[in-house]
C-alpha cells in the first residue's frame, strides 16, 4: 500500500467519524450537558528495544446540573497497567489490566459501579516528515456491577484517529511543543449496566503538549464526548491533563547515585 492511498484512507475515516457523530447528535434531541476534568499520570519503563511497560493513575471530576463547577464531584478513580509490544517501526500492539472506581454520584445520573477492564490494542503509525497520522484498535472486556448489585460484561470496540504536528521543530525533542487532534468512535454490546444502544460515545479531542526532556512531557487537551444513552443522552465537555514520565524511577536512582558518587569523591 501507498502512503498516499494511506493517508488517503486516514483522511476518510477521519470524515467518515465526523459524519456520523453529527448525524447521531441530530438524531437525539434532549441532552444534558456537563463540564468535567480528567487528569491522569502516567509512568512507563523501558524494558529493552521490543518491550514496555506501564502505569496510569487517574482521576475524574464534574460539574452536576447544579453547578457548573467542574469539580463539584468527584466521579471516578483508576490505575491501568500496560504491557506494549513494539512490531516493528509502523505497529505497536499492547494489552492492559485496569480497575474503575466509578462513584456514587445521583447528581448526574451515576451509581456506585466499580469496573475490571482487559483490552487489547493496536496502533498503526503513518510516520510523515513534520507530522504523524495513527489509528489506534482496541477490543475491551468490562466487568461491571450494575444497579441490582451484579456484575455483567460488557463488550466494547474503540477506532480512534490521531493527528499529531510539532509546532516549534520537525521531530519531537526537548523543548518542543507539539498540537493533537484526534476523534474516537466507541461501539458495545447490549446490557443493563451500559444500556442497550450499540453506538456507545464520540469523543473529540484537541490540544497540545510540551516536552521539558525525552523522559518527561505534559498534555493539555479539550475534550468533547457525546453519550447517547436509555434515560437522556448526554454531551461532555471536559478539560483533559496528563502528565507522563519515562523510566521515571530509573532517572530518579541514576540522579541519587550520582550526587551520592560526587558527595564520596569529595
Amino acid at each position: 500500500m501507498s502512503s498516499k492511498l494511506a493517508q488517503n484512507i486516514v483522511l476518510r475515516k477521519i470524515c467518515s467519524s465526523i459524519v456520523i457523530f453529527l448525524i447521531t447528535m441530530m438524531s437525539y434531541g434532549q441532552t444534558t450537558k456537563y463540564n468535567q476534568f480528567w487528569g491522569e499520570i502516567q509512568f512507563s519503563r523501558t524494558i529493552n528495544k521490543k518491550w514496555s511497560t506501564e502505569l496510569n493513575l487517574g482521576t475524574s471530576y464534574s460539574s452536576t446540573e447544579s453547578s457548573p463547577n467542574i469539580f463539584e464531584q468527584n466521579t471516578q478513580r483508576s490505575f491501568r497497567a500496560w504491557g506494549h509490544y513494539y512490531l516493528s517501526p509502523r505497529w505497536k500492539l499492547s494489552s492492559f489490566i485496569a480497575y474503575f472506581n466509578n462513584k456514587d454520584v445521583p447528581e448526574i445520573g451515576q451509581f456506585e459501579s466499580p469496573e475490571w477492564r482487559f483490552a487489547l490494542q493496536g496502533i498503526y503509525y503513518f510516520h510523515k516528515t513534520g507530522y504523524t497520522l495513527s489509528t489506534r484498535m482496541r477490543t475491551e472486556l468490562r466487568h461491571m456491577k450494575n444497579e441490582d448489585d451484579s456484575y455483567e460484561n460488557v463488550i466494547r470496540y474503540r477506532q480512534q484517529i490521531k493527528y499529531l504536528q510539532p509546532i516549534n521543530s520537525k521531530v519531537l525533542r526537548e523543548g518542543v511543543v507539539y498540537a493533537i487532534a484526534s476523534n474516537e468512535l466507541f461501539f458495545k454490546s447490549g446490557t443493563k449496566v451500559t444500556g442497550l444502544s450499540f453506538f456507545d460515545r464520540n469523543r473529540l479531542n484537541i490540544g497540545a503538549g510540551y516536552l521539558f526532556s525525552d523522559d518527561i512531557q505534559i498534555e493539555l487537551t479539550y475534550a468533547n464526548e457525546y453519550l447517547p444513552r436509555d434515560n437522556g443522552n448526554q454531551i461532555v465537555n471536559a478539560a483533559s491533563f496528563t502528565l507522563t514520565f519515562n523510566n521515571f524511577f530509573e532517572n530518579l536512582n541514576k540522579k541519587f547515585l550520582h550526587k551520592s558518587e560526587t558527595t564520596s569523591e569529595d
